[in-house]
């Protein structure tokens, strides 16, 4: 499991959202009302919290890797013998 890749995949649907919510509210399919602006405005909302939440999730991997490499980097040197 890539935790990455589900993340951009999240990235890649909360962009699809906004386009989606931005298109309808600029070119509404019907004539704008109150509950149709509102309902884009919630999705446009919604799609801003999907990027967040995903360059939250990819921000955690970056430092979950960091942190492995820093233990595997360390666990190494301890490991080593010295050269004589």
């Amino acid at each position: 499991m890539n935790i990455s890749a589900i993340a951009l995949g999240g990235l890649e649907q909360a962009q699809a959202d906004l386009l989606r919510a931005s298109q309808h509210a600029v070119n509404p399919a019907e004539p704008v009302d109150v509950v149709s602006l509102s309902s884009e405005a919630v999705a446009v909302i919604a799609a801003k919290n999907q990027f967040e939440a995903g360059i939250s999730v990819l921000q955690t991997a970056d430092q979950m890797e960091q942190s492995a490499l820093a233990l595997i980097t360390s666990e190494n040197l301890s490991t080593e013998k010295p050269s004589s």
